[in-house]
């Protein structure tokens, strides 16, 4: 077996392959995180205004809040990307 020289463009490539699958891991288990977690508080959240619609401010407010995380994972996705 002839063992493979590992050169210089074949590093950076890897490199860049390496930071790519980074970076759309960060997003999609981000995204995947936000989505469980948003999917109990938003039924609880329209049961909630269902019976009582002065919580609908907070209720959205709630829904909200899980989003964010994606942002955080699509700033870590940058941040691999443009390093």
């Amino acid at each position: 077996m002839a063992a493979e020289i590992m050169t210089v463009e074949v590093a950076q490539a890897s490199a860049a392959g390496l930071k790519a699958v980074g970076a759309g891991l960060a997003v999609g288990l981000a995204g995947i995180g936000s989505g469980l977690g948003e999917m109990g508080i938003g039924a609880a959240a329209m049961g909630a205004v269902a019976e009582n619609k002065d919580m609908f401010g907070l209720a959205l407010l709630f829904t909200v809040l899980p989003e964010t995380i994606v942002i955080f994972g699509l700033v870590v996705a940058l941040l691999l990307m443009f390093q």
